[in-house]
């Protein structure tokens, strides 16, 4: 049987990507989309943060960037600020771009343990644009500043998820996404194959579909209340299973940095995601070491200005469905599984499960091939994820609360630990095969956070290091020319995608 009828349950971020995604294959054949939210049913909206795809995602929707920061708040992000995590009191950031490039075909942080232990002093920050950009709140794109010898700027953008998803929806809607308002009520399930046949309206509509796109939320209405597909509970690695939003305004008149900022707290951390016009904040916590007024407070206690709407507390368990596509349903954001906000991966998990889904899917059917394909391929990519996640609660050295006893001595999965101890032999840092996370970016939170390189790499040895000093100076140069000479984050904002006050 084909697919000639697409169904979304629930809007969203997840349900308009979906549909704006969709919307686009109307055009090369006779499909009918249709998405159904209830404005009763509230989004969670947890993260406003991206990482660099999100920005590929847009540009492949033909979404024009001023355009849609400025309808969605939207600022700039180049990497995320990590403070408390090894220590009390330590600070470091995570950036989008590499740290210097490549020589003799092993990555930098291998020629800069080399440099440093021959007496060069300068930390490996100042090989890194985003990084420095972040610390005197500067940016531009590259192609604002076009130059061989200069290096990219890499970078996400911090959104107002709801605004957003408003965005999609015009553009799905004006593409011929029919949006139905109301809420399910009854799914009907296919006698014979199992398949979801139709879902039944709080006004007795029944609407039918050949392949359903669960964007429901926690509770996956189609994926775990329809088929009973299961979850992976993470909680023993990912601990933390409430958070409590408030959006605030920036009373200090300050701009907004052009970076995510999170704080470890006593049984949690913190975020801070600056808009152009407000900050997003949220404090992530385990609820076996804290209660949600204690939450509460110490959120309102650390943010840049007083609340401008009243506390969202949300409940979640970390983990993912056994089965991302189950039949005719494939489920998407949190229907699919959550593991927290902590590295901004929630929204390009979605992302990632539309791209999969749309490479695989074909129109003439589904088939157990396709459905075995992209659920082995996401389980892997939520496994590499999650590790990357366990690594920033379990490095690090604090003693002060059972929380941080806890998150320092737990069991992690043997692909994470396999990793910390190659990368503190030799500063190794082997990657499995397109998982999402760098070189650069594993090695920025283990350094960060105290694991330290006891050696190099061989290749390093060999390497004279007054022959490459000129070249290794060039780099620091030219991040520092570059720097010095973009404009402000906030002055860019001003100038190419200015939004109206909230």
């Amino acid at each position: 049987m084909g697919i000639r009828r697409i169904v979304i349950v629930g809007g969203g971020t997840a349900g308009w990507m979906a549909a704006a995604t969709f919307s686009r294959l109307k055009s090369g054949a006779p499909l009918d989309v249709q998405l159904i939210e209830s404005e009763q049913i509230g989004t969670v909206g947890v993260g406003e943060a991206t990482i660099p795809p999100f920005v590929e995602f847009n540009q492949l929707l033909n979404i024009d960037e001023p355009t849609l920061l400025a309808a969605v708040q939207g600022t700039f992000k180049v990497g995320i600020q990590f403070e408390n995590w090894g220590k009390v009191g330590d600070s470091y950031i995570h950036p989008f771009g590499n740290y210097g490039y490549e020589m003799g075909g092993i990555s930098f942080h291998q020629i800069w343990r080399k440099l440093r232990q021959d007496g060069d002093k300068r930390p490996i920050q100042a090989f890194n644009l985003e990084t420095m950009a972040a610390y005197f709140g500067k940016f531009a794109r590259t192609a604002d500043y076009s130059r061989e010898d200069l290096p990219p700027m890499n970078y996400a953008y911090h959104i107002n998820a709801t605004a957003y998803a408003q965005f999609l929806r015009r553009d799905a809607e004006a593409r011929g996404v029919i949006r139905r308002e109301g809420k399910v009520v009854d799914v009907t399930l296919d006698a014979e194959t199992g398949n979801v046949r139709s879902v039944t309206m709080d006004d007795k509509e029944i609407i039918q579909g050949d392949l359903f796109i669960d964007c429901s939320g926690f509770r996956g209405l189609l994926i775990e209340q329809a088929l009973e597909t299961g979850y992976e509970d993470w909680r023993h690695y990912l601990p933390c299973d409430r958070a409590v939003a408030l959006p605030c305004n920036r009373d200090d008149g300050s701009p907004p940095p052009p970076f995510t900022k999170a704080t470890a707290h006593r049984a949690g951390w913190q975020w801070q995601v600056p808009l152009q016009h407000r900050n997003g904040n949220g404090h992530v916590y385990c609820s076996e070491y804290m209660q949600d007024d204690e939450a509460h407070d110490i959120l309102v206690a650390n943010m840049a200005g007083k609340p401008t709407a009243d506390p969202n507390f949300l409940r979640f368990i970390t983990g993912r469905r056994k089965k991302f596509w189950n039949k005719n349903v494939v489920a998407l954001g949190l229907a699919a599984g959550f593991m927290e906000p902590l590295e901004s991966t929630s929204i390009h998990l979605i992302n990632t499960g539309i791209n999969k889904l749309i490479a695989l899917l074909s129109l003439d059917g589904i088939t157990q091939t396709q459905q075995d394909a992209y659920n082995r391929l996401t389980i892997k990519e939520y496994a590499r994820i999650r590790d990357f996640l366990i690594l920033h609660y379990n490095a690090t050295e604090r003693d002060d609360s059972e929380f941080w006893n806890y998150c320092r001595t737990m069991d992690v999965p043997e692909t994470l630990t396999e990793k910390v101890e190659l990368f503190r032999s030799n500063g190794q840092i082997f990657r499995e095969e397109d998982e999402l996370f760098t070189e650069t970016s594993w090695a920025a939170v283990m350094m960060g956070q105290g694991i330290e390189m006891e050696g190099y790499s061989p290749v390093a040895s060999a390497l004279d290091s007054n022959a490459i000093k000129p070249e290794i100076d060039g780099m620091e140069q030219s991040i520092r020319y570059l720097v010095q000479r973009m404009p402000g984050h906030g002055e860019f904002l001003s100038r190419y995608c200015p939004a109206a006050p909230a």
